[in-house]
């Protein structure tokens, strides 16, 4: 552990001879999470032709931030092995979806769902819960090669906890593991039960947690991501966010907004088992996850579009879901799969200030020509804090 420990300070380390910070975040949305997979699938695949097969997504991103599903899948690439190299690549994450999501998701008949639901979350969540325990061990949040940062809700005290490894290198209470982070963070209301665990502090005084899914405050973590702490703020003026010192991606697992599923003369008359329950959906879930993850998209075009640095900020999102493959639950894997492909092709889209709706952006090519671009970007930052460091005599 101190060899691995030894690492992850030469990685950190890194920061602060760079000139940009670099923001992975990717949102919440069940087995929807598929897609993000396949997109960072392809763009640790362009890391890998610049830099050679080694590379992986936490040795370019200072942070790498996620919400439920999004919250696991940004732990798998940055909670270390024995070797203190990610426990998985972006390429095998889609593989781990597919092989566990139908046993996670449990698919049922409609009336015993119905049933089920009246009196308790819709799954058990044991088979994720052993299966996220089984993934991590006794890995802790500050252990993780780059930095991480996922959201969760605690109800009993009704505000966001926010999990960072920033934070955990400074106070053990927040230094939990990240199986109880991911489990957390993933204990969405209706599908899975809320989690509870302790910590303690310097002190062996225990504090306790009353968790769920963090989509609750911010299923797009990616504004949350973007504070200057640690060794990145010594790039940034005092109490100023300056924009053009930001590379930032940020990725979606899609929505069904398109297809305008629900109106108010119908809503009107539901009771409790509609918002819950309508037609395979969960109105009242898809609209507090769509609608704070949307927020976080406005504020960042906002904010980068005013500042001059548009570019500095990708958002890859989809809203044309439809049928199985909108749901969080519903297992369509190879459907999702495909999904995350055509998204690499369609073209860039940028959210529209006043309406805020998607809209392709002209001449500007598709969502796999500016994941290539990002790569670059990312390697020339890696190449440029590596010869900065020999120099320095730090390595």
């Amino acid at each position: 552990m101190e060899g691995l420990n030894c690492k992850n300070k030469i990685q950190r380390s890194m920061e602060r001879y760079g000139e940009r910070i670099t923001v992975l975040s990717i949102d919440g949305g069940g087995v929807r999470g598929i897609i993000p997979g396949t997109i960072l699938s392809f763009l640790e695949s362009k890391l890998q032709e610049l830099d050679g097969p080694e590379a992986q997504l936490a040795d370019y991103f200072d942070v790498i931030a996620g919400t439920s599903t999004g919250g696991l899948m940004a732990t798998m690439l940055t909670a270390p092995d024995q070797h203190g190299r990610p426990l998985y690549a972006a390429k095998d994450i889609v593989p781990y979806y597919l092989e566990h999501s139908p046993k996670i998701f449990p698919q049922r008949n409609k009336i015993v769902t119905l049933l089920r639901m009246m009196y308790g979350p819709k799954y058990d969540g044991k088979y994720l819960r052993n299966l996220i325990r089984g993934l991590l061990g006794s890995r802790r949040l500050h252990e993780t090669i780059t930095h991480l940062l996922i959201p969760t809700y605690d109800i009993k005290i009704l505000q966001p906890q926010v999990f960072s490894s920033f934070e955990a290198a400074l106070d053990p209470a927040m230094d939990a593991l990240l199986s109880d982070i991911c489990i957390s963070t993933s204990s969405a209301p209706v599908y899975f039960p809320a989690y509870f665990f302790k910590t303690k502090d310097y002190h062996g005084n225990e504090r306790e947690f009353n968790l769920i899914d963090g989509g609750i405050a911010a299923n797009n973590p990616a504004l949350l991501a973007m504070r200057p702490i640690g060794a990145n703020a010594k790039l940034l003026p005092a109490n100023v966010l300056d924009y053009g010192k930001y590379l930032v991606l940020s990725v979606g697992t899609g929505t069904s907004k398109s297809q305008r599923k629900y109106d108010a003369i119908r809503a009107a008359k539901w009771g409790l088992i509609c918002w819950l329950t309508k037609d395979g959906n969960c109105p009242l879930v898809d609209a507090f996850t769509f609608a704070n993850a949307d927020m976080a998209d406005l504020h960042l075009s906002l904010l980068f579009s005013t500042a001059g640095h548009i570019n500095n900020y990708l958002r890859i999102q989809d809203d044309y879901l439809s049928g199985r493959a909108s749901s969080t639950d519903k297992v369509c894997m190879e459907e999702l799969v495909e999904i995350g492909n055509d998204i690499l092709q369609k073209p860039i889209s940028r959210m529209n200030l006043d309406s805020c709706k998607y809209e392709a952006v002209e001449n500007e090519g598709t969502n796999e020509q500016a994941l290539t671009r990002f790569a670059k970007l990312l390697s020339q930052e890696k190449r440029l804090r590596t010869k900065r460091m020999k120099e320095k005599n730090v390595v």
